[in-house]
């Protein structure tokens, strides 16, 4: 069997920051022709494929996994089940073969990445977010190329980054699709969209209806707002946007993001690394509160590192408070202008094609002969700090 029949074997782990932009790339790879092989825990394989997105033309495979938290019995589970999978991902690769292994961070790719590494396959690691995440830090030895979606990425040494490419991190189509589409600074009405991740969050529910108390009636005329909010806040929220009668639209989901963002002169949101790929690519200006209790503060890095290129402000939760939040609205309010320069960074910064570029790195990437790149690793063993 040649190199270009053999799979591409995809894996990330069952939390949408990983399993989205992996899905994107195996999507990319299989309309170009190659067989791919998608690699997952148990919670990546409990999401339904019409929710996921994944090519029916790509093989899914679930191999063991789960993290080392949870005090001495949970790592102890930890390294059982990493353990089973790692031999379970060793003979998924001597079943299938495959030509090269593409991780997306998180615990459930190190077995399978291992694995393909002691094999002597050459080995990709996508790192998300603006701080290299812990699992590819253990993986960086043996990778032939880590790609970015920072240019300055932390934790990555200067071996890591001589073999790094910044290729973004991959958004659904839709959003990717708003980068053709240009910026219209605000002349009257501001339409203000409010994101916190998957569930909302109740920092959000708390401080942004409190800080347009703070504003005078005609300020508030101004807005109109979009806000996602958990279940359990939703009716207070509703209740004094009533009382400031100021039109809002709340929901604890958002399932047409791309036209709401394609509507929005303004976000506010998390700044984890989904979030800040799609605001970027669609060129929108955003306020980022960082989640503070993120693994090793990598929503802070993200958000620094957007805030450093011009492409968005920056306030951490601890300073997030009702004055700080109106003074930001009464700013926006007053330079249509400045909403147009930020957006205009935030678009240099995004990558909506970073998806075709990962593909792209893939491909260049697959060796012509033979199996793998074992003379790689020593060049990369302090790639990762």
């Amino acid at each position: 069997m040649s190199n270009m029949q053999r799979p591409i074997m995809i894996t990330a782990g069952g939390t949408g920051g990983h399993m989205f932009p992996a899905v994107s790339l195996a999507n990319i790879l299989a309309a170009r022709g190659h067989r791919v092989m998608f690699v997952t825990d148990p919670r990546g394989a409990t999401i339904k494929t019409d929710v996921l997105g994944l090519s029916e033309d790509v093989a899914r495979h679930t191999i063991s996994a789960r993290s080392l938290s949870g005090g001495m019995k949970g790592i102890a589970a930890g390294v059982s089940a990493l353990t089973r999978g790692f031999f379970e991902s060793r003979r998924l690769i001597r079943e299938h073969n495959p030509v090269l292994a593409v991780g997306f961070g998180g615990y459930p790719t190190v077995p399978p990445i291992l694995a393909a590494g002691l094999s002597g396959l050459p080995t990709v690691i996508h790192e998300q977010n603006a701080l290299l995440g812990r699992a590819n830090r253990r993986l960086a030895r043996g990778a032939a190329a880590f790609a970015l979606s920072f240019a300055q990425t932390q934790r990555l040494k200067s071996t890591g980054h001589e073999r790094s490419t910044v290729v973004g991190n991959p958004v659904r189509a839709e959003i990717a699709a708003l980068a053709a589409r240009p910026y219209t600074p605000p002349s009257g009405v501001i339409d203000l969209l409010i994101v916190g991740g998957s569930q909302g969050a109740q920092v959000f529910s708390k401080i942004v209806p409190a800080a347009f108390s703070s504003l005078t009636a005609p300020q508030r005329a101004r807005f109109r707002i979009a806000q996602q909010c958990r279940a359990e806040d939703i009716e207070a929220v509703r209740e004094t946007y009533a009382a400031l009668n100021m039109p809002v639209e709340l929901q604890t989901f958002f399932e047409d993001i791309p036209s709401r963002l394609a509507a929005a002169h303004l976000v506010v949101g998390r700044s984890g690394a989904s979030t800040v790929a799609e605001l970027t690519a669609a060129g929108r200006p955003a306020l980022y509160v960082p989640y503070p209790h993120a693994v090793d503060d990598h929503q802070m890095a993200n958000a620094r590192a957007v805030e450093a290129a011009g492409a968005g402000w920056v306030m951490a939760q601890k300073e997030f408070s009702p004055s700080a939040m109106a003074g930001w609205l009464e700013a926006a309010l007053e330079s249509s202008e400045a909403l147009a320069r930020v957006a205009s960074a935030a678009r240099a910064l995004g990558h909506p094609d970073a998806a075709d570029r990962l593909a792209d790195l893939v491909e260049h990437l697959i060796p012509a002969n033979g199996n793998g790149n074992g003379r790689r690793e020593p060049e990369m063993r302090e790639a990762a700090e």
